[in-house]
């Protein structure tokens, strides 16, 4: 079922092109929409401290990434008040208490298309890039550098500016 759906195949990597008459904005990169760079709260940060944070510089939600580089969820600033306020969490409580776990994530070398497909279903993607690092030891692995939030909004913003007709 899912599988023949193709927003759901273009969402998970597995299409790339599905859209015969695609937008003229279907093929540019993520990159190029000039995000600004994240807020990005550790786990520990409690409710009330995430609150004011967000509310201080200006953001309506912020992903929760551990130190070692985990992308742990996103927390909103209207999910944790509403959390507070029914009480199903406290403000001292951790923010990791009040995260959404269920984000997707989207490349800088992504399509816009692609990005598309994801902010039909949710409110935002976390665009991340990946870097591989390397231990004292010589090993290596990949490690996800969170480079932006974007909203239905930010590709809104950025066709309307850009509109080429």
């Amino acid at each position: 079922s899912k599988f023949l759906n193709d927003k759901w195949m273009i969402k998970n990597g597995f299409l790339n092109d599905v859209q015969e008459h695609k937008p003229w904005w279907w093929n540019i990169k993520v990159q190029k929409l000039n995000l600004s760079a994240p807020l990005i709260l550790l786990p520990e940060v409690s409710c009330q401290k995430a609150i004011e944070i967000l509310q201080e510089k200006g953001y309506d939600q912020a992903p929760v990434v551990a130190e070692s580089g985990l992308i742990l969820g996103m927390v909103t600033l209207s999910n944790t008040l509403t959390s507070v306020l029914a009480g199903s969490a406290q403000f001292s409580d951790p923010v990791t208490k009040v995260i959404y776990d269920q984000f997707s994530k989207i490349g800088l070398e992504d399509s816009l298309g692609k990005l598309s497909c994801i902010l039909e279903n949710d409110h935002f993607a976390i665009v991340v890039h990946e870097q591989m690092q390397f231990n004292g030891n010589g090993s290596s692995f990949m490690k996800q550098m969170v480079f932006g939030v974007v909203t239905a909004m930010d590709l809104l913003t950025f066709v309307s500016r850009n509109d080429k007709k």
